[in-house]
């Protein structure tokens, strides 16, 4: 008796076996956001000021801060998050994981519009304004690379180009 091959780009029990580049095109786009979070997130980590600063806000000197606030205890742990959600995106990106690349296109657009509100209804800087549209351009870009992707696809274009 043959025994069962393993899928390709699979490990025996069929895990999923990163590579160090992503396989396809929606997976670049995937690796370069989850570069981007987890680079941005080690900035707001290492030099909190600097990324404040990338974004659109002012830092504040901890001598000028009123008491009670908390805005460097939020921008560690948001930093961090975008430390762990880049890591995600790089492992998915590795293993080519379509599914994790489909679900990223609408909640990365659902926060283009959550950041872009907070810009129009004044409860962020218009330098904010660019972390809404990096996130809706690059759901555009994943949801195109993905179609383009998609099985039958080249099929339909061939037919495109032979009319």
């Amino acid at each position: 008796m043959q025994r069962p091959q393993p899928r390709p780009g699979t490990r025996s029990g069929g895990r999923l076996a990163p590579r160090p580049l992503p396989r396809s095109l929606s997976g670049w786009t995937i690796a370069v956001f989850g570069l981007c979070a987890a680079a941005l997130g080690a900035l707001g980590l290492l030099t909190p000021d600097a990324l404040l600063t990338v974004m659109g806000f002012e830092p504040l000197p901890a001598t000028r801060r009123a008491d009670g606030d908390h805005t460097p205890v939020f921008l560690t742990a948001s930093s961090m998050a975008a430390v762990n959600m880049g890591v995600y995106y790089l492992l998915a990106a590795a293993t080519d994981w379509k599914p994790f690349f489909r679900w990223t296109v609408p909640f990365r657009l659902l926060t283009c519009a959550v950041f872009s509100l907070a810009v129009l209804t004044g409860r962020a800087p218009s330098g904010f304004l660019g972390v809404g549209l990096w996130e809706g351009l690059g759901a555009v870009v994943t949801w195109a690379a993905l179609r383009y992707e998609r099985p039958g696809a080249s099929a339909a274009r061939e037919r495109a180009e032979d009319r």
